[in-house]
């Protein structure tokens, strides 16, 4: 008898989409070379739209959702992961037509998988998660277009154009840029319109 392990699966009849939390075996994974015990997810904006089903982000049903995982291997077909190595993953279509995040097991290519370095645990990797990591490819944006800590841009991407009279928009729209700025040291000026 295989093992059995929890998950959040989505199913889809006809119009209707429904989500349950279910037991499953290894057989009903998805293909890939690398088995892994997932430790943690994140509930990212766009998990939710997968999960009540407002906003088609799931293309390939009955599927789990969740657009990133952390944890370690337990079976492995490539030489480069060993069982107990830790890893993250997020993107590759993971939650939308790959099985995601939201379950005790996932199988995924090796190939999608980052080793976690020494210091960094799990649940750490998953604190910073898909949000994080594309914050970061935000700064690494800024950084290859030039701007760096200490200089001077206009955030006209970041910020909305003032929304009257709802006054809330705008002081969140500017939030980002702000906690940007405190963040990792750039300075910036709103647009002023």
């Amino acid at each position: 008898m295989q093992d059995r392990f929890r998950a959040l699966l989505v199913t889809k009849d006809r119009e209707r989409q429904s989500a349950r939390v279910t037991e499953l075996t290894d057989s009903d994974l998805m293909d890939g070379d690398v088995t892994v015990s997932v430790e943690y997810s994140t509930v990212n904006y766009k998990d939710g739209l997968a999960v009540t089903g407002k906003a088609p982000i799931i293309r390939k049903f009955p599927l789990i959702p969740g657009v990133d995982l952390a944890g370690r291997v337990l079976r492995s077909q490539n030489p480069d992961f060993h069982e107990g190595d830790r890893v993250v993953l997020n993107g590759y279509g993971l939650g939308e037509a790959h099985h995601g995040g939201f379950a005790e097991r996932a199988r995924v290519k090796s190939d999608w998988l980052i080793p976690l370095p020494q210091g960094i645990s799990t649940a750490q990797a998953m604190a910073i998660g898909t949000a994080g990591f594309t914050a970061m490819l935000c700064v690494m944006a800024l950084e290859k277009a030039g701007i760096t800590p200490g200089s001077t841009s206009w955030a006209t991407a970041l910020s909305p154009p003032p929304v009257e009279p709802n006054r809330r928009a705008l002081i969140f729209g500017n939030w980002a840029p702000m906690r940007l700025s405190m963040l990792v040291g750039f300075r910036m000026r709103p647009r002023v319109p």
